[in-house]
Order: structure tokens, then C-alpha cells, then sequence
């Protein structure tokens, strides 16, 4: 069990932590010298049943409330300290605050140097701390009088914990590991050490983790938990791991990164959550306040965009959107701490409800009514909640970003629920049913339409058929939804063209011969055909008259237009469609590199980022960062070997 400190300075935490524990958590020199804890100290008590009391001992001065908190966050049990002498001070109140903001439930509260007071000096601040408990998740915590210099109550402080220890089962380790980073350095002989709670998950001696948000890699060489070595660490404990690889730099990492399973790498700067201000506050909140933001043991400024009204009031809670001053590593539910812009005081905190939020459009109704479906209890909830209010479906891979699950915990809850999914494992999506039957009608809708207005076409390319929905739905199942139509015969492909079976349309006569010549040349040419002034010469024609010709081609789907200057034959853009499936497949993280295209397909460089700007604009590939992931399939956008359906 993890056991936190928190109250005013000088009230005895750390005295009250080593007569605990035996142990003297001020480690600093300037600590030592100043009599005064600045930073995070820890202690750790063996228990014989096989468990450990974990001490995180805080300072208590409210210049140094940012370590208070990273040390805070991700703990079990509150130990909360008040001198009798002083009773309630106001970092004691600031530190409760913080502890019911952070979802704290379970503590206790230790009345210091009560050999220094009568009894009823005693009962007095009993009674005003009760006060200050009222309320909040610590209201029911049990009060010890006790004397960290004589010894007097310690014995049964220690006794409660270690029965809190006992009744507070360990939760089984859910979703991809965190850990929050909020110490790092380098020993002699090991090298870079970084230690911090562990939020989520687990992690084992040889995994390869990322440092986030830089996103640096590094290899886990050994493992202390608990300052005792060990082969993993899980959900609930502190851990301390020693790490090798190109990211292990410790001018690179600082705190408040995360430790992190590859799969938990979500870095952001907007922040859509829910906050209540403190009722003590003065004045309402505004919108557009500048802040101090703290979410495991990060620190960074921020701006509080509200967007329920333009104020908050004391004691009342809204949605909000927080933007950081730079890019943090951030999850669905995570709490947060938000203190002034001159980090004096805490003024608000809460619980982080989309860690992606929109630029634009943040506190439209629709945008409004999906954060009251995202603030479910449980990502089974909010999944159930989100699926009506998202008629062009769900990004099923973002939502597993978002909420940390893993990819066991996903494939169960994908499931069991009740949706249609298209994609792979890397873009999935998913459409509630009701709106996947709309999907199917309105693909059928736009060909008809398409064929009134533009007869003497064969049909649109799906990009051009998916533009005209105004709820435009995710690729992946606009292609799984064509397909099926396909297959049911409701809808004919020609190469990357799509119409009903009823629609006709043919090149012209003189077209249809200067056709005839052009297509040996495409063909000749293979995966890398002639541009259009290479074909001119060759036929003895003018360059506008192939393009012409081309265009006319393409809109019956005999050709693919993919450059301005550059005509594919159906066949050729499928078969490099299928390089990049290809290429993703082999790859551990659904990924590839123009590069490994460009060398695969042989077509060139030039031709290689022409190409894949093309399959970025058709919705077959999708950018991520250098490199790109498939979103469609190429036998839904290009067809089976460019042969009609």
C-alpha cells in the first residue's frame, strides 16, 4: 500500500514517517541543513504477510506544492498531519483539497506533538478538521493523538495502516503500463535510473518501453520495487527502473514524462475535461484563464478555455478544455490539479474526459453532447453511449488510445459490443447498426444522384462519393460498406469508378480509337507509366489531346488520374495498393516508410511521394508522422486487379 503524507509544514510529517518506518526521508543536503523537506522523500516497511508499507513523505511548504502533488497522485491511503499545537493551517486545507480533487478515499489523520498539548486542545482540533473533512472522500477517516518524539499513539497509527494495508486488496493491473516519472539520474556502474508510481499495467525486465511524450525508446535493464529488486512492476506499486537504449539520455527526460508501454503513447495539448472549482475560491473561474496544470507528476502552464457558459462559480463544475503550453502524455480519466498563474494556490481540479480534444467546434452542442457520453464510468459505458452520437462511426484504434486499453481488453470490449467494425488492427472503426444501414442507403442514394447530374459519366471514385455525405463517415467502413454493396450486386466497380448496374456510359468514336492506342503504351509501362508529354510524341499528337482523351478514360474508369500529368491504368494502382498493404503487414507496428515503398515497387522516388500523397488523398493510407498506416483496403478502393465487378 502506497501512504502519502500531506499537511502544513513543520506539523512533523517527516518525524511521524521515520518513527513509522525507521527511516529519515529527507535525503537532501539542504534538507538537512534547513531542517525543512523539499522534495519527495520515501520510506518502505516490509510487512510479514509478504506486503510493503510504502511512505511518499511531501513537503509542507506552499512553495513547493508542485512536488507535494506529484507525489500525490496514484497513491492508496492518505496520511494526513496536524500539529496539535497549530491545528489546521493553510496548507493543511490546501493539501485536503487537493487529496478530494484527486479522487483520494481512504486515510487517516495523525495529530501531531500532542505531548505538547492538554487533551482538550486535542478534542478542539479534532473538531476542526473534522470540519475540514466534511464532505470529501476522507470525511470517515479515523483520527490518532500520538508524539513522534516520545513515541506515545504511534504504535496504533501503525497498527491501522497495516490493517488498511491488509483490507485494501491490490486491483489486478489493467491496461498498457505508465509509469509517472518523477525522479531521474544516473548511478555509477547502472547508468540512467527513473523512478515514480506506476499508474496502469505492468512492465518486465527486457520490455522495450517509450519514453512520452518525446517518444525516445529505451530497454528495461532492471527493475526495484519498493527499493527491492525485482522481475516486473505493476499497477499500484513505485518503481525505480534502470533503463538502456538511444532514448536513455538523462538531459532528454525531466519530471513529469512518462514511462510507457508503445501502445499507451498518447501525447496532446488540448485536454477536454471536467473540473470543479474550489468553494473557497473568491471569484468565479474564467474562461481563458491562464494556469499551472499538474497530472501525475507534471507541471506545465495552461489555458482554461470553459465551455459551458464563460464563468465557473465556486463549488460549481464544468466541462472545459485545457490547453498546455506544450505536448504531455495523457489518458481518459486521469485526475487533475489546476493551481493560479502564479502557482500560489490551488483553484480547481478534475478528471480528464477526452485526452484529444478538437481545435474547432469544442463547445458545440454536438461536441458537448459526445463529452457527457465520454464521462461514463467505464470504457464499456462510454463506448455504448458514443456509437448513437457518432453517425459516421468511431475510430475504434483512437478510443483504445484514449481510454489505455490493451489490446486483449479492446478485442474483448470491441466484441461484445453492439457495432459493425471495418479496418485493421491499427484503423479500426466502428458504426452502431442503425447507422450502418443509413451508410449503405445513402452510398446507393449518391450513385443515383451522381448518374441524374452527370450522365454522361460512368460514376464517381469513392473519394468523390464519400465528399457528398454530410456526416462524412471514416473510410474504413465506407469501403467495408461498398464492398458488401458490391457483393450484393447493388453496386458495379470499373477500376477506381463506381455505378449501379442500370448506368451506362462509353467513350465516343474518336475517343474510343485514340483509346485504343494509348493503352499498349500505359501497359508497356507497367507500374510506372508514360506521362502524358512522353505519350504525345510517340502517337504524333498534341499533349492536350492525350489528356483529354485521358480524363474522358479515367471518368469511365478505364484509367486513374493520380498527378496532374500522370494516368494509371485500374490494374497498376491496384497492384501498388496492394505494395503498401504489403509493406504495413510486415511491420510490427502497421507502419511503413516511402522509402521501403520506393524500393518495393521500383517506380522512383518522386514518383513514390506523388503516389502516396495520392493513396493519402483516397483514404487507402493515412500520415503518421514520417511514415504511414493503411486505413482502406485496396480491393475496395481500386477494385480486384482493376476487372470490373
Amino acid at each position: 500500500m502506497i501512504i502519502a503524507t500531506a499537511g502544513h509544514v513543520d506539523h512533523g510529517k517527516t518525524k511521524l514517517v521515520e518513527a513509522l518506518s525507521g527511516i529519515d526521508t529527507d535525503r537532501l543536503p539542504e534538507e538537512k541543513q534547513r531542517g525543512l523537506t523539499i522534495d519527495l522523500g520515501f520510506a518502505y516497511v516490509p510487512q510479514p504477510g509478504g506486503g510493503v508499507l510504502g511512505f511518499v513523505d511531501v513537503p509542507g511548504h506552499e512553495k513547493f506544492i508542485r512536488n507535494m502533488v506529484a507525489g500525490v497522485t496514484a497513491i492508496d491511503f492518505a496520511l494526513v498531519v496536524v500539529a496539535a499545537d497549530d491545528g489546521p493551517m493553510p496548507q493543511t486545507r490546501e493539501h485536503l483539497a487537493i487529496l478530494d480533487l484527486l479522487g483520494v478515499r481512504h486515510g487517516a489523520v495523525a495529530i501531531t506533538k500532542a505531548d505538547a498539548v492538554g487533551g482538550a486542545r486535542i478534542k478542539e482540533v479534532e473538531i476542526a478538521v473534522r470540519e475540514l473533512l466534511h464532505g470529501s472522500g476522507l470525511a470517515a477517516a479515523q483520527m490518532f493523538a500520538l508524539s513522534a518524539q516520545t513515541g506515545a499513539g504511534v504504535a496504533a497509527l501503525k497498527a491501522h495502516l497495516e490493517q488498511a494495508a491488509a483490507d485494501l486488496s491490490a486491483m489486478p493491473p489493467s491496461g498498457n503500463f505508465r509509469l509517472a516519472i518523477d525522479r531521474v539520474f544516473s548511478l555509477t556502474g547502472a547508468g540512467l535510473v527513473v523512478t515514480g508510481s506506476v499508474h496502469s499495467g505492468q512492465a518486465a525486465l527486457g520490455d522495450r518501453l517509450l519514453l512520452s511524450p518525446s517518444g525516445a525508446e529505451v530497454r528495461v535493464r532492471t527493475i526495484h520495487v519498493h527499493d527491492q529488486k525485482a522481475e516486473h512492476a505493476r499497477q499500484g506499486v513505485r518503481a525505480a527502473f534502470n533503463l538502456a537504449g538511444p532514448g536513455a539520455r538523462k538531459s532528454a527526460i525531466r519530471r513529469g514524462d512518462w514511462l510507457v508501454h508503445p501502445d499507451a503513447h498518447a501525447t496532446s495539448r488540448r485536454i477536454d475535461a471536467r473540473i470543479r472549482v474550489l468553494p473557497g475560491e473568491v471569484k468565479a473561474l474564467k474562461h481563458e484563464t491562464n494556469a499551472h496544470l499538474h497530472l501525475g507528476a507534471l507541471e506545465a502552464p495552461c489555458r482554461i478555455a470553459i465551455l459551458e457558459g464563460r464563468e465557473i462559480a465556486p463549488g460549481e463544475s464544468a466541462l472545459v478544455q485545457i490547453i498546455s503550453e506544450r505536448p504531455i502524455t495523457v489518458h481518459a480519466r486521469d485526475r487533475l490539479i489546476l493551481r493560479d498563474q502564479s502557482a500560489r494556490r490551488t483553484v480547481a481540479g478534475g478528471q480528464v474526459i477526452d485526452p484529444f480534444g478538437p481545435e474547432r467546434g469544442r463547445a458545440r452542442e454536438t461536441r458537448l453532447a459526445i463529452l457527457q457520453a465520454m464521462s461514463g464510468a467505464t470504457p464499456a459505458a462510454v463506448l455504448a453511449a458514443l456509437l448513437p452520437l457518432s453517425p459516421g462511426g468511431l475510430d475504434l484504434a483512437r478510443f483504445q488510445l484514449a481510454t489505455n486499453l490493451s489490446t486483449a481488453e479492446s478485442a474483448t470490449l470491441f466484441a461484445e459490443a453492439d457495432m459493425v467494425m471495418a479496418g485493421n488492427a491499427t484503423s479500426l472503426a466502428g458504426m452502431a447498426p442503425d447507422h450502418w444501414e443509413r451508410l449503405r442507403a445513402g452510398i446507393v442514394a449518391g450513385l443515383a444522384e451522381w448518374h441524374e447530374t452527370n450522365p454522361e459519366t460512368l460514376g464517381p471514385n469513392e473519394f468523390e462519393l464519400r465528399r457528398g455525405f454530410a456526416e462524412r463517415p471514416l473510410s474504413q467502413l465506407f469501403n467495408a460498406a461498398i464492398l458488401e454493396l458490391i457483393e450484393r450486386g447493388d453496386v458495379r466497380r470499373a477500376g477506381t469508378i463506381l455505378h449501379l448496374p442500370a448506368h451506362k456510359a462509353e467513350l465516343a468514336a474518336v475517343d474510343h480509337d485514340l483509346w485504343r492506342r494509348i493503352e499498349p503504351l500505359m501497359q508497356a509501362g507497367e507500374l510506372r507509366p508514360p506521362v502524358l508529354w512522353e505519350i504525345a510524341p510517340v502517337l504524333k499528337i498534341e499533349v492536350e489531346k492525350v489528356e483529354r482523351v485521358l480524363k474522358r478514360a479515367a471518368a469511365l474508369g478505364l484509367a486513374v488520374q493520380v498527378t496532374k500529368n500522370r494516368f494509371f491504368l485500374p490494374a497498376a494502382v491496384n497492384r501498388l495498393a496492394e505494395i503498401a498493404e504489403e509493406l504495413a503487414g510486415e511491420s510490427e507496428d502497421g507502419l511503413f516508410l516511402a522509402a521501403a515503398y520506393r524500393d518495393r515497387s521500383g517506380i522512383g522516388r518522386n514518383l513514390t511521394i506523388e503516389l502516396l500523397e495520392y493513396f493519402d488523398r483516397t483514404g487507402l493510407t493515412q500520415r503518421h508522422g514520417p511514415a504511414r498506416r493503411i486505413l482502406g483496403s485496396a480491393a475496395a478502393l481500386f477494385g480486384r486487379f482493376g476487372k470490373k465487378d
